[in-house]
């Protein structure tokens, strides 16, 4: 166990958590709805600090982070738990279970290793991803503070449901972000997310603010966050609030968890949806989780032509030169380098 940061004593020996907007008042011996920051003898504890469970090296592509480094490798890290109750979690196997409480909640692995681990594997970048990066905030916090010392550029991949202290704590360390905007509406993350979109939107504002590179994920699940309104309102947020030239994922959903009843996205949904982002005004609309699909590749905004090449997650082409549109010159938005073009 370690000390939890961004806790407040309550009376009767209650913990008032503070590290999202759940802000959880935990009594004496109970954790929070996380599940993972426990309450002992009035003292918050983070049971899952550094403990890994899940330790890969991916492709950046697979975070999804297009505009980052094409071709890259990123070491990917993640810690058990969620401050998230998603009923189509691709990752509940990880993100629902609970140390302590559960067979296996990761092995000791520490934020040293975790870096010698990402040098070794010859990676350009480190994401904190799979589960929710804010539960296990301050082994996360280590993490990222040791890879921004020795060069190596950080990444968060998120629900964006994290207050703005703790946020701002960390922002220094971050090179970008992957944010998932899972839907438009309150009711929809309240009953299917467990959540809140509010907090989310203004993670999203904070870190645009900050100056970390932003890009943005929403799963077409069908039926709940696929309709028409909800898409184009997520276009226009994301144009308007964060910029055209904040990169918008559109992802194919598939039955998973405790929604194995719907159907897969149809691709005429995740066409619908990239149109839909192109005409508000977004430069870059993907289509994820649909390999091979026309809206996997970059195009040049300007000029239109083709600039990476996908499928899946792997770069087959890249025209790139210098990170600028071999054709018109027009410099693509994101961040290059000139071992990753």
């Amino acid at each position: 166990m370690h000390p939890a940061l961004y806790s407040v004593a309550a009376p009767g020996g209650q913990v008032l958590c503070r590290l999202c907007p759940h802000d959880c008042v935990i009594a004496p011996g109970r954790s929070g709805l996380c599940g993972v920051r426990q309450n002992r003898e009035g003292v918050l504890y983070s049971l899952n600090y550094g403990k890994a469970i899940a330790l890969h090296v991916d492709p950046i592509e697979k975070k999804p982070l297009y505009h980052v480094y094409p071709g890259s490798r990123c070491f990917s890290i993640a810690a058990a738990g969620c401050n998230f109750r998603c009923r189509f979690c691709q990752n509940h196997e990880i993100s629902q279970i609970r140390p302590g409480q559960d067979v296996w909640g990761g092995r000791e692995v520490t934020a040293r290793l975790v870096i010698e681990q990402a040098v070794a594997g010859g990676c350009r970048t480190l994401a904190c991803t799979y589960t929710e990066p804010t539960v296990y905030y301050e082994y996360a916090l280590e993490i990222c503070r040791l890879a921004h010392a020795q060069g190596i550029d950080t990444i968060w991949v998120t629900n964006g449901f994290i207050h703005e202290p703790p946020l701002r704590e960390i922002a220094p360390c971050l090179t970008a972000a992957n944010v998932d905007l899972k839907g438009w509406n309150e009711d929809f993350y309240h009953s299917v997310v467990g959540g809140a979109l509010a907090p989310v939107l203004d993670t999203l504002r904070l870190l645009k603010k900050l100056g970390i590179w932003l890009e943005v994920t929403t799963l077409a699940v069908p039926g709940y966050s696929d309709d028409e309104e909800s898409l184009h309102a997520i276009a226009l947020f994301i144009k308007d609030e964060l910029g055209p030239e904040t990169p918008w994922h559109i992802s194919r959903f598939y039955p998973q968890y405790r929604m194995i009843d719907l159907p897969p996205t149809p691709l005429e949904v995740l066409h619908k949806a990239r149109r839909i982002g192109l005409e508000a005004g977004l430069r870059y609309v993907y289509t994820g989780n649909a390999p091979g699909d026309i809206g996997e590749n970059t195009y040049c905004y300007r000029c239109g032509v083709l600039l990476i090449e996908r499928s899946g997650y792997t770069i087959s082409a890249n025209y790139l030169e210098s990170g600028c549109c071999p054709q018109c010159r027009t410099k693509l938005d994101g961040l290059f380098s000139k071992e990753a073009v």
